[in-house]
């Protein structure tokens, strides 16, 4: 009898595909757009769910947490609403181009969404009537309302990819704190029974005519694979 494949093995939920409660405590979120005014950071903060190391930050009787920009320190008065430099929570409209940002809001309000792991910032290209258009690290623009607000800056924790791992271990810890599974086996070198792109000489998928398109009749489970193309082959001339 073979064994559940790894698309079965996530829907079914078990605790290798959980996301470990305890490692994200901490809640990423600017306070409502309504508050302004100088919070401090308290301290800083290190959180097995994010790779950069977390601000505390409060503003009158509310605190609230926010990835950590380069040059932060203990102590220093980070201004809500309005562009004080480095560390700022401004709206996208109240930036200057050509300034770094990060943890943009998707929509007006919602407390950040956009860019937050370390070392990652976005660039403000253009602004146009209340849109503002940014450039992300993926070196494409998006669009985003004037009124979306962020932080600016660079976050803290740049070249944390450059030390090497060095052993396994060390890389197995490192993904089991954000609860992925690690290592990952490719699904052609398995066993034919342990998945539906096992065995093979070679270990080639296209062995035995096999293919990478699932059946279409395949049931939730068995379906892996690209998504099925409505068609194939050259499209002939009108």
């Amino acid at each position: 009898m073979g064994k559940r494949i790894i698309s079965q093995a996530r829907g079914h939920g078990s605790l290798t595909y959980r996301v470990r409660s305890k490692a994200f405590i901490y809640e990423i979120k600017y306070p409502l757009q309504s508050f302004s005014g100088e919070g401090e950071i308290v301290k800083f903060i290190h959180s097995g769910g994010h790779s950069a190391p977390l601000a505390k930050i409060k503003l009158g009787e509310i605190i609230f947490f926010n990835p950590s920009a380069n040059g932060m320190y203990e102590g220093q008065k980070i201004s809500i609403g309005k562009d004080n430099g480095m560390g700022s929570i401004v709206k996208l409209k109240d930036i200057p181009t050509k300034a770094t940002v990060y943890n943009i809001e998707a929509n007006p309000g919602d407390g950040g969404k956009f860019i937050r792991s370390a070392g990652s910032f976005a660039t403000i290209t253009k602004k146009s009537k209340n849109d503002v258009i940014i450039l992300m690290p993926s070196k494409k623009e998006k669009v985003f309302s004037g009124d979306c607000r962020a932080s600016i800056g660079v976050i803290a924790g740049n070249g944390r990819k450059d030390k090497p791992v060095m052993k396994a271990g060390r890389m197995f810890y490192i993904k089991k704190a954000k609860n992925k599974l690690w290592p990952r086996t490719s699904a052609v070198k398995m066993n034919v029974i342990d998945h539906p792109f096992g065995s093979g000489r070679g270990k080639n998928l296209t062995h035995g005519n096999l293919g990478k398109i699932p059946k279409r009749n395949a049931p939730p489970g068995a379906r892996v694979g690209s998504i099925r193309a409505r068609r194939t082959g050259k499209r002939k001339a009108n």
